[in-house]
């Protein structure tokens, strides 16, 4: 190739790329983001047909039970749009899916909701690790972090009770405004991403 397709890079290597090479990158690489609202959102479509292997609902209408609690707890949009996606990396990384979430979200979301995300996984360990002969408090390697007893929370009040075939969660089209309000936002900007703010859950909606 001799570079004359603007359309692509002139090199086959990075170390050879030019000025124009780069600033063609950053360009399209600036329009690949713009849409990646828009790729999560196809992928919770997905997970839509897919069953939580062994559960009664599918993987889309646990992320929707989540993030409805979340809604109707007053939630600000970092925790909603968190909760929505804290198990969207299931599919692509079972063994880690909350890590994978919580690298979507880190850029985009307060840095509490993100490690929440991250560590949820850990946490939710004290509703069933005994039963696998396991220990169920390995969250403890985590107390005195800040956000220890907010992952707490999270776990006990919109996670692990979300999992109910009767339950009247929002549909999907009800999160996307939000969902595309947050990754609408500039990526790393300390300004969303408050690093060492604490807010905690909101307080839980009362009952009826």
């Amino acid at each position: 190739m001799d570079g004359s397709d603007k359309s692509t890079v002139s090199f086959t290597q990075m170390k050879q790329g030019t000025a124009e090479d780069y600033a063609l990158l950053a360009q399209k690489e600036h329009a690949y983001i713009a849409g990646t609202a828009d790729r999560l959102l196809s992928e919770l479509e997905r997970q839509g047909a897919e069953t939580m292997e062994g559960y009664q609902i599918s993987r889309l209408d646990h992320a929707l039970q989540s993030a409805t609690r979340a809604l109707r707890d007053g939630a600000d949009d970092d925790w909603v749009v968190s909760t929505l996606l804290h198990d969207i990396g299931d599919g692509l990384a079972p063994a880690n899916h909350d890590k994978f979430a919580a690298a979507i979200l880190k850029p985009y979301v307060r840095e509490e909701c993100a490690w929440v995300v991250e560590h949820h996984g850990t946490f939710q360990m004290i509703y069933y690790m005994h039963h696998y002969g396991g220990d169920p408090n390995q969250r403890e390697q985590f107390r005195g972090h800040p956000s220890y007893q907010t992952c707490v929370d999270f776990c006990e009040r919109w996670d692990q009770s979300s999992f109910d075939p009767h339950y009247d969660q929002e549909p999907l089209a009800v999160f996307e405004p939000v969902l595309r309000r947050v990754f609408a936002r500039s990526p790393h900007d300390p300004a969303h991403m408050m690093p060492g703010v604490v807010k905690g859950l909101p307080p839980a909606a009362k009952a009826g």
